[in-house]
């Protein structure tokens, strides 16, 4: 061979040798990409209150397992459970916004009346924790308007959350803690992602007493817990 021609040859060996390694790390970086997505999450949802009882029995198990989990809250009942509502906050949980009142007819009367409730549980989150909230839920799931009042409320900042399995807690007429914690397992399925319905308004203590079998279930089952 040429001398002449030396440095060429060396020169696209080392171009070879460079593609190589650029496409061995671009498969890599795909194949952690793909586990990065397959990676099984579930979120823990609680809506309705803040209650005294059952919320803090709540964020009793929830720091003792080292969790953070998603509070949709009604601002009316948190009146003279502030501390409770500061708990949540200060325990590194995140709050959203459900609704001021519960009460369908008012909330869902018009897109004004809906927006007017956002603010209003908004609002009292705002005076009371000094957080902005950036996460909503609908009461009872919404409306056959839900889809244009989603994009609506998106428009202000906010992110919908729905649900995709349920203890039960609200849909089996006195359940124990242990059905609660069979019809969690039995929703959430074979999910990758678990957003998994839950209530901590005073009514829901059997939901607190499920709440560490529950959590023991997911990570049983190589779950991640997640927060919004």
């Amino acid at each position: 061979m040429q001398k002449k021609y030396v440095p060429l040859v060396v020169f696209l060996a080392a171009l070879l040798v460079l593609a190589a390694h650029l496409g061995a790390r671009a498969v890599l970086a795909e194949t952690a990409f793909t586990f990065a997505e397959e990676e099984k999450r579930v979120y823990l949802t609680f809506d309705d209150g803040p209650s005294t009882v059952v919320t803090n029995a709540i964020l009793d198990t929830l720091k003792e397992e080292g969790i953070k989990a998603t509070f949709f809250i009604v601002s009316n009942r948190a009146h003279g459970r502030e501390e409770t509502l500061r708990r949540i906050v200060r325990e590194g949980h995140t709050v959203g916004v459900h609704s001021a009142t519960h009460n369908y007819s008012d909330i869902y009367a018009s897109d004004e009346a809906l927006l007017a409730d956002v603010n209003e549980c908004a609002t009292l989150i705002r005076r009371v924790t000094g957080v902005v909230p950036h996460v909503y839920r609908f009461p009872g799931g919404g409306t056959s308007a839900r889809e244009r009042q989603t994009k609506m409320l998106e428009r202000l900042g906010y992110r919908v959350v729905r649900w995709n399995a349920v203890c039960g807690d609200e849909e089996i007429r006195n359940a124990s803690a242990a059905t609660l914690t069979e019809e969690s397992m039995r929703t959430a399925g074979n999910k990758n992602t678990v957003v998994l319905l839950l209530h901590d308004s005073a009514p829901h203590r059997a939901t607190a007493e499920a709440l560490p079998d529950i959590i023991s279930r997911f990570r049983a089952r190589e779950y991640t817990f997640c927060a919004y």
